[in-house]
Parts: C-alpha cells; structure tokens; sequence
C-alpha cells in the first residue's frame, strides 16, 4: 500500500439529502475521502453524524427519499453515477460488500446458513453449488467457526450472536470483495466476542488484500483497527488523517472534545474528572452559519468562525492530515489535560446490602411447548456472596448470560431467590417478591435502564411522569407538593424546569436517561442499579450522565450498583469491582486491585479485550476461544475451565471437579479470587495493560 497506488474508492465534495414534503434535509455536506488498496479507514462521530448516510451512498442505496446533490464516488477510477442498476447490482456483493450492525438483519431466519453463503459466489461468479459449498467451507474456517459442516446445516437462531457475526463476515467475503463496508459490526456483542472479530476483521483484511471502510463512535476500536481516520461531525467531515496523526497531533476542537469525554487511562472521577462537549447536536434544518461545531465550541470567535462556510485544509507536515477549522494554527493544543476540578470525596460509609450465598435457578421443562419431557434447571446465580456499602459505587461486569440482570431483577424483587440472603439494612428480602414489599423498601431500591427510549411512557409528559413515581412512592401531601419536589429533581438531573411540560418524544436520548435518572431519585433512593446507563448514548453524552450519577450520588449518600460490560467505564466509576462469570463471583476487590495483577484468567481476558483510544497504551492479546457455556448445561468444576488458558498450570484434574475456593489477596483481604492457581502463579502475573511514559 502506497500513496501512489489508485484508490479503491475515492469520494469527493459528497452531498446527500433526504427529502421530505416539507423540506430537503441536508445529511452529508462537501465530504471527501480515499481509500486505498489494501487500507482500512475508520470512520467516526456521534450518532446522526452521516458515517451511516456515506456508506449507504457509496453502495447507492439511500431508499426513495435520498438522493446524491452533488459531488461523485469513484470506485477503481469508475464513477459509480453512470452505472445502471444492473452494473450496481454485479458490484455489490462481489466488489463491495457490507456488514450490518445487526447480523440477523443481514440472514434469513427460514434459510440454512450454507445455503445462505454458496448462493453468494452462485449468483456473483456463476460457479457451480459444489464449487461454492467447498469454498464455504474454507470461508468458515478463515472466520475460525468450530465445525464447519455443522454451522452450514444450522439455521441462524440456532448460532450464538457472535457466531451470526461471522457468518455475515464469512457471507461477505465469498466473492472475495475489493472493499469492505462494516457498519458498528461489533455494538452488539459482548467485549470479549467483539475483541476476537475486530482480530478476525484484522486477519482477514491482511489475508485476502481487502479495503475497508469501518463505521465505528468507538475510538478504541478504530485504533487497534484502522490505518487511517476520518471524523466527522454534522454532515461534514471535520479533521482526517493517519491515525498517529489524529491520535497524537489533533488538530480539531471537536476530535479534541470526543477525547475529552471518553474514559482514558489517567481519568479520576475525583481529581481529573471528564469534560462533557456542551450543547447539544444540531439538527440537520438547524445548522448554525459558518462552523457546525462553534456553538460547542471553546475556541469559538465571532465574527470569523461564522462568517463563512469553511473548507478543509491541510496540516503543516503531512498533506493527508487535514482539518476543518480556522483557528488550529492558534490553539494551543498542550491543553488536553482533563478537568481539574477537585470534586468532594465521599468515603463510603456503613455496609447497607449484604448477599450472601445467593442461588437463583429456574425450571424448564424440555418441551415447554407442550409441557413433556424432563424439567431442567438453569442456574443463573451460583452462590454470590458480597457486600456495598452507603456511598459506593459497585461495578458488576461479565458478558452476557453470566447472571448481572438475574441478580438485579432478585433485588428489585422481581424474582425471588432460590437460595441464600439478600439484606438490605439488616432486612432479609432476596424472598419477598416485589408485590409484596413495603412501599419504602420499593422505593429504597430503584433501578436506571439500559435504553432510556423504551423506559417513558410516550403519551405522558416528562413531569407527569415524574410525578407518578411520587405518588406512588407518597411523597409530598399534594399535588403541589409533588410539583414542586418534581421541579426539585428536574434541577438535580440538571434539565430545564420548562421540560417537565414536554413529551418524550421532544427530548434527545441523553436527556430521557436524565428524565429515567430524577424517576430512580424521586422516592429517596438508598440503593440504585444501573443497567448499562450510558452503554445506548454517544460517547459526548455518555461523560456528562455518569459525571451526574457521580454528583447525584456525593449529595444524596447513594449506593450505586453499576452493571456493564464497559470496562473503560467501570475503572473510571466505580470504587470496588465484582466480576462474575456462568452465575458465579470469580474475582471481587478494589477497582485499583481487579486492574492490576494478580487477576482471574477471566479478568485478565475482559482487560485484554477493552479497546483504549491511547496509542501509549500496549495491551497482551489474550482472544477467549469459544462462548460462555450454557447455564442449564454448566461445564463440571470450575465454571471458566472450558475457555481458560491458564488451565494447563493447575495439576491434574481439579479444574473439571472441583469449584475453587476464594483466596484473598491484600493486607485486609478484601481482593478475592476464586481460582485453582497457586498464590504464587497469580502474584506472578504480568499487567495486562501498561502506559509508555510521557
């Protein structure tokens, strides 16, 4: 790959509208790229950005109401304008194919997956169904699926939802395509499964020589990814580069922004808290004169930055850095330090929730259908022992299946526990179902959503709602006094008292986590679980909710409980981490404790598996092989034993027979990690992430 190569796909001053009965909607602005052979290219900004709008224009499918205004897309020197719908439909999938977000939207669930792959080169290059199942075969070894005769006999609901990402990827590299679309290819999967497809997405694209263009809002991911990167904000392209270049030497105040608010190795939710970008997004009809970006903008100046509409221009040093600012020649760009704002520590204090020994298993009859056969049992939890304290935030992270959501819905008492203790303020209620609870015990335990849009009812106002919750939780002895308190939790979750009178439809999806964040709080909340709050929201919104929770929680004395995946998040959240795996605690402590070695070969794997937007940061690659197990059919022993690639360092056959016990690290103790290695093999662990001096 060089620079004197022709693109693969070159885009220049693309415009694209969609068109309403009311207006045009201008998505994409004066937007320009290149792709070249062999090169992938990230490209990145917050949802409603155009990243999606771009891709969809080179593959022309922008539907009836979208429409090229301007500029052209080139593909190998081809102008992708004079092609007619039948040249456009042998170009894709043959030479540029996509992948989805979502792989099932991708498959048909009535065909099976080998049909489903050899109809691809059938179609493309006309070979014959025994030519194309024989390469099928191969694609699915490249894409390291296990038994590839058999994934081409299933049918998709039957694969994991890792598994039907490879098979997307598999189905899009059979005509061997010049370039390859992925389209946030990894937003809905575990961080663990997300990890080996980003390596297998690497693999591939050096193998088989492919191009590619990756959509992505995370920037971890586009680093460990990407050769180059473009970002974008509003429609417009607004600084691209090589990635060193845009990483290291940015030279754009919203690329600036975006790193603010994302959790970096140094962040402190105390001292060097994150800066959330100010504003909000401007609708595409709402676009400000001159810089989309100025009224965010803390280098903003009247007069200049507004006065025109403002071109991409080169960076002194390399003709392919290129930003779309006025002002970068004056910034001092040193200023990247995060805030400084010394926020009040609160100490935790007394031990409010104590679990002890905690089962939860269902029954499930083999044919629930027709209620025949033999009733297993799915053990979502498996003896979970731990405490929090008032004034902590506890993460719980695990991918999904491992039993995060079941041990939530037991505290809510939405389900009851099979066995063992919940106690809340020395109250056992881990067998009090929710009907049954006191109004103050309900109200003491509130939870906040993990996708605020399906959480507010959307015939009813935000303050009604909010209210609601009030009357059920009977506080304040009239309905002026639950308006007033309403307006009270209004100022807490720092929205507009005027937005008490709008619907949820009017309010941005940060802003009805805030509406979802005041109902949690409006009954005195002791405790409140957090079910990935901040996963479904851009990364510039994702800063300011979780720094609100932080401030909620120092003023009112709440325990957090904070369930994610987002292990970049937890480190810069939470004070102790509680790490579950298959139902059960393998490895709890200090958050400082869990980040650094000795850790559990599951932990180890979840750290290694966190993409992390800082180019000094090296990580050791550990790619867990294979899927969490299923709870009804949990391997013998320990439950990891099945993935672990410590497990040849443990002697004989202990891993398959026996659950190990917890051994305690520390001088209180308070590091646990339930593992079958020696002391000595888990003190002698290596960091899995280490930071380059500065």
């Amino acid at each position: 790959m060089t620079d004197q190569e022709p693109p693969i796909l070159e885009i220049e001053d693309l415009s694209i509208s969609f068109f309403t009965r009311d207006r045009e909607i201008p998505a994409v602005m004066d937007f320009s790229c290149r792709v070249l052979p062999g090169e992938a290219m990230g490209l990145v900004g917050e949802s409603g950005c155009g990243k999606s709008t771009v891709a969809l224009g080179v593959m022309r499918d922008l539907g009836r109401s979208g429409r090229i205004t301007g500029g052209r897309i080139r593909f190998k020197g081809r102008d992708m304008a004079d092609l007619n719908d039948r040249a456009l439909r042998d170009l894709r999938g043959r030479d540029i194919a996509m992948i989805y977000q979502e792989p099932m939207a991708s498959l048909n669930p009535a065909m099976r997956v080998g049909k489903q792959l050899t109809e691809v080169p059938v179609i493309h290059e006309g070979i014959a169904e025994s030519e194309a199942r024989t390469r099928a075969l191969e694609v699915l070894a490249d894409v390291q699926l296990p038994d590839p005769e058999r994934i081409l006999r299933a049918y998709p609901h039957q694969l994991s939802g890792g598994q039907q990402q490879r098979i997307v990827i598999a189905m899009a590299l059979m005509a061997n395509p010049s370039l390859l679309i992925l389209d946030e290819p990894t937003t809905a999967l575990d961080v663990t499964v997300e990890a080996a497809v980003v390596d297998l997405v690497k693999d591939l694209g050096r193998k088989y020589g492919t191009s590619m263009l990756f959509i992505s809002h995370n920037l971890g991911l586009v680093l460990e990814t990407c050769d180059r990167i473009c970002v974008m904000y509003s429609g417009e392209a607004v600084e691209t580069g090589d990635i060193g270049d845009v990483f290291d030497r940015m030279r754009h105040p919203y690329t600036q922004a975006l790193f603010r608010s994302i959790p970096l190795p140094g962040a402190d939710k105390h001292a060097k808290p994150l800066v959330a970008i100010p504003g909000n997004f401007p609708l595409p009809h709402e676009r400000p004169p001159g810089c989309n970006f100025g009224p965010r903008c803390d280098y903003f100046e009247a007069g200049r930055c507004d006065a025109r509409a403002i071109p991409m221009r080169p960076v002194a040093g390399d003709d392919r850095h290129r930003s779309r600012c006025l002002r970068f020649d004056d910034i001092d760009w040193s200023r990247m330090a995060l805030g400084g704002v010394d926020a009040t520590r609160t100490d935790p204090g007394e031990v409010i929730l104590r679990v002890e020994d905690l089962q939860k298993h269902y029954e499930v009859g083999a044919s629930a259908l027709f209620r025949g056969g033999e009733t297993r049992v799915v053990k979502a939890n498996e003896s979970l022992t731990f405490d929090a304290r008032e004034a902590e935030t506890l993460a719980i992270v695990g991918e999904s299946g491992c039993g995060k959501s079941t041990f939530a819905k037991v505290l809510l008492g939405l389900e009851t526990a099979t066995g063992g203790e919940v106690i809340l303020d020395n109250r056992p209620i881990g067998d009090t179902p929710i009907q049954r609870r006191e109004t103050a015990t309900i109200a003491d335990v509130q939870m906040v959503f993990q996708n605020p849009f399906d959480t507010l009812n959307p015939s009813m106002t935000i303050g009604r709602q909010i209210m609601r919750a009030l009357e059920i939780f009977k506080v304040g002895g009239s309905e002026a006094a639950r308006r007033e308190r309403m307006l009270d939790l209004l100022d807490l979750v720092k929205l507009p008292r005027e937005f008490a009178d709008r619907m949820p439809r009017q309010l941005s999806g940060g802003q009805k986590q805030r509406v979802g964040i005041a109902r949690a709080f409006a009954g005195g909340a002791r405790i409140v679980v957090a079910d990935e709050p901040v996963s479904a929201l851009d990364v510039s919104v994702q800063a300011a909710v979780a720094d609100l929770l932080m401030e909620i929680q120092r003023t009112q004395k709440t325990t957090l409980l904070f369930i994610s995946h987002d292990l970049s998040i937890v480190r810069y959240l939470s004070d102790r981490v509680l790490v579950m795996y298959l139902g059960h605690v393998v490895e709890i402590g200090d958050t400082s404790d869990v980040f650094s070695p000795p850790y559990h070969p599951y932990t180890e794997a979840l750290l290694s598996a966190v993409p992390i937007a800082d180019t000094r940061v090296t990580k050791k690659s550990i790619v867990l092989e294979g899927d969490v197990p299923s709870a009804m059919d949990p391997p013998p022993g320990c439950p990891f034993q099945t993935r672990c690639h410590w497990k040849s360092q443990v002697p004989g056959d202990l891993c398959e027979t026996k659950v190990p016990e917890m051994v305690r690290f520390g001088p209180e103790g308070r590091h646990q990690i339930k593992c079958h290695l020696t002391r000595e093999t888990l003190e002698a662990m290596e960091p899995v992430i280490t930071l380059a001096a500065e």
